[in-house]
């Protein structure tokens, strides 16, 4: 097919996806030129043209600031989902990890790492741990913690936790929270719901229509704050499991309020086991429970205290809203907000002084406040010249971390005093890698999917000479222990009576998806004089967690950082290192490595995956279905994860779904804790569970109580919950209506997920150009980079 052929048919604009949907046609075939307007057209993705770049949904990359709603007195933001993409926090929430796409993610309402994106229905995700379809209340019992890999890895890393709050305990005063919910128990189930169905509530306090403004926003993140702090949606409680006394006392309360009683033992879980009384002097604490907006809190207070003791300036009102805000933008990736935006944030909910009341919150203890010097330092000299500086605001969790973290990289990059002469080792592949890491505690070094060969050419190397090393992965891997699995105590070499690692170099890949939280455990747990690579590609979506580590840490120059030279070769690696640099290029691909499927809409999209996988793709390359692997921007919709497995579940491996759902032979992603989603696949079910084969033929059992949360068909899956791993064949799906979930690394990221070929199920027309050539991935706030140039800096001048 000529270029210009393949161009214009990549190019005709669909329909309408809300039009009727025509009748698909012929399942397209990469082994055979297809009809004239038949599905592969080509393997050059349409070239951009010039128009202003859209206002885009998260596509996993947080985004710093919450989108206000038009909603009297009730600011909307987006849900990151996982687990990635992002949806408004009034519409159906996003799940785990992962994401976060909470979120990135996508943090989704089951498995998952990304938030979903909203359909033309308002469809969108929920947030990790909730069930996909409404059953009564939004947040079920089984929200109550048990004992799982989950819990193990906090475990795992409690003396790290333990060291923080040691250094920090004259800060650790509760961190204020309220609550989502309405005056009645019918509202409060529909406000929880609201984060599957995307219904809004009625605002309780009359407060002007705001216009439109930037706000924190939530994300699905895998975020491991105090027991008192408000929990992002998605999030896994880290409470013990209440006891059954503390859960009645809950109950009693919620039941005077008019709240429903089965939200009880989410909120003990939630704050604890003095729960009842924080509710009874506080019931904007309930904003602690995944699903509850501030309206249904106003409501529930309105209900429990009185409406002449209640207002839109009171004190504990405006403490748990900080909290709450703070907790979105966690979920959302930042780490902090400035000062500003967290006033306009409260503004927007009616509290009459926002600036005092945010002092307040701060004094109070239900947030940590920050000055973070702005623009180059003022020479001493200069006596009548103050050095600017901006106000930050977190919660304590990501805050503390985040100094850990850079406490703990810095140790690493000034205190190895045993540089070694590796040049025999240093040939070939990886070899600059090796001479860097001969020298230095703390190196980095990015580069696509090819360079993922130098860090194991330094494993070897290393291993070669006598050290203890270790590889580890975000996803499973060859050769590589998983990061959760390292911290949990359940992969890698173990840890030293002092509770370090028992390795002389650790090497990250995916650095890209660490949060704030989980790389302060990991860098604590690294012995002085042990080396540490973080290894990964800068344009892939960022974490499902708080935090841009791996950026900042490039940001900060605080070690040495290597480039390499390894170029992704053939058709595809052509085409995913074009996205990365913001080109959608036209790339040769003769033997169909890429292949353009337009269609018109939802309907057809998947009707067109569906003969993809099962048909054209094991036809023409001999790749078996189980190797191919369906992305997507979302889980909601037409075209998201649930309505693609479900019909590639009736074409693939039918079944009446007699576990939970669920057959033998069912493909699945698992998600333990949230921004973690793991392939596995359905085994069997009794008492204990469902039964999974994982990775490597591991062995896993989610209580049964767990699967609806848990476990996730597996056919289709969002580009957060594919992040870090790699399969023989890719399908991108893009449905018209993820047009504004696209971004740069979202398409990045999904396309680089195939191996030999990708198939680009295309409804978006020139959406896809636009958010290669100009959505580039959203910012966070942090203050890693900032923390660990002065760190460096003053380390190097007075070293231990």
């Amino acid at each position: 097919m000529s270029d210009t052929a393949a161009t214009d048919a990549a190019t005709a604009a669909p329909e309408d996806p809300a039009a009727p949907a025509a009748e698909p046609g012929t399942a397209p075939d990469p082994e055979t030129p297809p009809a004239e307007g038949d599905a592969p057209t080509e393997a050059h993705p349409p070239a951009p043209e010039p128009t202003p770049t859209p206002q885009t949904a998260d596509s996993g990359e947080p985004d710093p600031r919450t989108t206000a709603s038009g909603e009297a007195g009730e600011p909307e933001g987006e849900t990151e989902g996982p687990d990635g993409e992002a949806v408004e926090p009034d519409g159906e929430a996003e799940e785990p990890d992962g994401e976060a796409e909470g979120s990135a993610g996508e943090p989704d309402t089951g498995p998952g790492a990304e938030s979903s994106v909203s359909g033309r229905d308002g469809v969108g995700e929920s947030p990790a741990g909730l069930p996909d379809s409404g059953t009564g209340a939004a947040v079920t019992a089984e929200a109550a913690p048990q004992l799982s890999e989950a819990a193990a890895e906090l475990a795992a890393q409690k003396i790290e936790r333990e060291r923080i709050a040691r250094r920090k305990a004259e800060r650790e005063a509760p961190v204020e929270a309220g609550a989502k919910l309405s005056g009645t128990a019918a509202d409060l189930l529909a406000a929880v719901r609201a984060v599957e169905s995307g219904g809004k509530p009625p605002a309780v306090f009359d407060a002007p229509p705001a216009p439109r403004r930037p706000e924190a926003a939530p994300a699905p993140a895998p975020a491991r704050t105090p027991a008192a702090a408000p929990q992002a949606q998605g999030q896994a409680q880290t409470h013990a499991a209440p006891s059954p006394d503390t859960v009645q006392a809950v109950r009693a309360v919620l039941a005077r309020g008019g709240a429903p009683e089965t939200l009880a033992p989410q909120t003990a879980a939630a704050l604890g086991e003095d729960a009842a009384e924080q509710l009874a002097e506080s019931p904007w604490r309930l904003l602690a429970v995944a699903g509850v907006r501030p309206t249904q809190a106003d409501g529930f207070a309105r209900a429990l205290l009185g409406a002449e003791a209640t207002g839109p300036g009171d004190e504990r009102r405006a403490a748990a809203l900080v909290g709450w805000l703070l907790a979105q933008a966690a979920a959302k990736g930042h780490t902090v907000l400035e000062a500003p935006t967290l006033e306009s944030a409260l503004a927007q909910y009616g509290v009459p002084d926002p600036a005092e009341a945010l002092e307040a919150a701060v004094g109070e203890g239900a947030a940590l406040a920050f000055e973070e010097p702005v623009g180059p330092p003022v020479a001493e000299s200069a006596e009548d010249e103050e050095q600017p500086v901006r106000i930050l605001v977190g919660l304590e969790g990501s805050a503390m971390a985040e100094e850990s973290l850079a406490e703990g990289l810095a140790r690493l990059a000034n205190t190895f005093t045993d540089p070694a002469d590796w040049d025999k080792a240093a040939t070939g592949t990886g070899a600059e890698l090796i001479r860097a890491a001969a020298g230095h505690g703390l190196v980095t070094h990015t580069g696509g999917e090819a360079a993922r060969a130098e860090p194991r050419a330094l494993l070897a190397a290393a291993r070669e000479l006598g050290l203890r090393a270790c590889l580890a992965a975000h996803a499973p891997a060859e050769g590589a222990v998983t990061v959760a699995g390292l911290l949990a105590g359940a992969e890698g070499p173990g840890r030293d009576a002092d509770g370090q690692f028992a390795l002389d170099l650790l090497i990250v890949l995916d650095a890209p998806q660490l949060d704030v939280e989980t790389a302060a455990a990991l860098v604590e747990s690294v012995p002085d004089g042990a080396r540490l690579v973080l290894s990964g590609d800068p344009s892939v979506l960022g974490s499902a967690g708080p935090g841009r580590v791996f950026a900042d840490v490039l940001a900060a120059r605080a070690c040495p950082q290597l480039v390499s030279r390894i170029p992704d070769r053939g058709p595809i690696g052509e085409l995913v290192s074009g996205v990365g640099v913001g080109e959608l290029n036209q790339v040769d691909a003769p033997g169909k490595e890429v292949v353009i499927v337009p269609v018109r809409d939802a309907g057809e999209a998947v009707h067109r995956t569906v003969q993809l996988v099962a048909e054209s793709v094991p036809r023409a390359f001999g790749i078996p279905a189980d190797a191919v692997q369906v992305i997507t921007p979302g889980h909601g919709g037409p075209a998201g994860t649930r309505a693609l497995n479900a019909a590639l579940k009736e074409r693939l491996n039918p079944g009446p779904g007699r576990f939970g759902g669920f057959d033998p032979g069912d493909r699945v992603v698992h998600v333990p804790s949230a921004g973690r989603a793991l392939p596995a696949r359905v085994v069997s079910a009794d008492a204990q569970g469902l039964h999974l084969a994982g990775a490597a033929g591991a062995r896993i059992v989610v209580p049964k109580e767990r699967v609806e949360s848990q476990v996730r068909h597996g056919w289709a899956v969002t580009a957060h919950q594919a992040v870090g791993s790699r399969w023989p064949a890719a399908v991108v799906v893009l449905p018209g209506d993820a047009a504004q979930a696209l971004s740069r690394d979202w398409v990045y990221t999904a396309f680089g997920r195939a191996e030999r070929h990708l198939s680009v199920v295309h409804g978006v027309d020139q959406a896809l150009p636009r958010a290669v050539a100009e959505v580039p991935a959203k910012p966070r706030t942090t203050r890693l980079a900032g923390l660990l140039r002065a760190l460096v800096a003053a380390t190097a001048v007075e070293p231990r």
